[in-house]
Parts: C-alpha cells; structure tokens; sequence
C-alpha cells in the first residue's frame, strides 16, 4: 500500500491533490476502512439490517447523503 502512494514510513508528502498525507493517519483510516467493509460482509450484519438495528453503517450511510464530498 506504501509503495503505490510512494510513501515512506512516518513521512508527509504532498499528494497529487496538493494536501499533506500521514502514513499514520492513512494508515489508521484504511484499517477502519477494511473492518468496516468486513464487517458487511458477515452474516450478522446482515441480521441487524434485517432486525433494523444495525447503526453503524446506517449512520455512515446518512451523513454521506447530508454532507456529500
């Protein structure tokens, strides 16, 4: 993942957007990222979407459609 960011550990560059980027930060948002997506993969996801008690990709969801990038 570093090497196609062209990234160095706990180096900032400047991205192809002009904005600084943190290895950790990114880092740390990509792990969310990956549990998130693993986590709607699983059966139990899927029963709380059922129930209608599932929230947190609910929420993530909604503020997307709020406040769209």
């Amino acid at each position: 993942m570093k090497q196609g960011f062209n990234l160095t550990v706990n180096q900032k560059k400047l991205g192809k957007a002009g904005v600084l980027i943190d290895d950790n930060e990114l880092d740390r948002l990509m792990k969310k990222y990956k549990n998130i997506k693993k986590y709607m993969k699983s059966s139990l996801y899927q029963v709380k979407k059922i129930d209608g008690t599932e929230t947190l990709v609910t929420n993530l969801l909604k503020e997307n459609e709020q406040d769209p990038i």
